[in-house]
């Protein structure tokens, strides 16, 4: 293992939280969060409501840094993978800032489950920086995972959704077992990824045994057409 602190790729989201959260049981030394605020939709990040992640890296006790892409429009990109790369920029050159200031990056962690596009750029970024990347969700079963978190203790908002067969209702609601069974429905029905690893849907971990203190929300929710998002009004930290 590379000598040097690990910095988290960090949105507050389950995938990223589950990451930090093993890395963290292994004995990784997490020094840094790192939160991407994307302008607009993205091939790399998750997007809504990445300022929770504020509150989230309190409530877990481990720095946050915030990095803001450079402008560009979707559009300048030819491609999307010309467009991931674009994203990816920005990334790169604040672990590299980071890797100066704590005096080496060991590795890098990240919650990308069957994503081959995200993943194959986050380790060509760390062979560049020469660190480790730790992706424990990797092509591991979205059941079995979606399992570990709740046995864990992670509680999980679902935060927006965009795919038939979530409706409003879903917006706000905690992703239990009974969302699960739920969703294995909607994935034989609609092939819904269970972990909403297409852009399905997107969550927010308000609680989780990695964190000293639950993060309570208040929010309105906004509907267009077959998706939506809530829109947080309120949030804070309990107990």
């Amino acid at each position: 293992m590379n000598d040097g602190a690990w910095v988290s790729l960090f949105s507050g989201g389950k995938d990223s939280s589950w990451a930090l959260y093993r890395a963290l049981e292994a004995g990784l030394p997490v020094e840094r969060l790192l939160t991407v605020h994307p302008d607009g939709d993205s091939y790399m990040y998750h997007v809504p409501e990445t300022s929770l992640a504020t509150l989230a890296a309190e409530a877990i006790g481990i720095p946050l840094v915030d990095v803001y892409p450079d402008d560009f429009r979707a559009d300048d990109a030819a491609h999307s993978g010309e467009q991931g790369d674009m994203e990816l920029e920005p990334l790169e050159r604040a672990l590299e800032e980071l890797s100066e200031e704590l005096g080496g990056l060991g590795g890098v962690t990240a919650g990308a489950i069957e994503s081959e596009y995200q993943t194959s750029r986050i380790q060509g970024m760390c062979d560049r920086l020469d660190c480790e990347l730790f992706a424990p969700l990797w092509q591991e079963s979205p059941e079995d995972l979606a399992e570990e978190m709740l046995e864990a203790g992670f509680e999980i908002t679902i935060i927006q959704v965009a795919a038939y067969g979530l409706d409003e209702s879903w917006l706000g609601r905690t992703l239990d077992r009974e969302a699960i069974a739920e969703l294995k429905e909607l994935n034989e029905e609609y092939g819904v990824h269970l972990l909403g690893e297409g852009g399905e849907f997107e969550t927010f971990v308000v609680d989780g045994p990695h964190m000293d203190q639950r993060i309570a929300l208040e929010y309105e929710t906004e509907w267009e057409g077959n998706r939506g998002r809530i829109r947080v009004t309120d949030a804070r930290l309990e107990g």
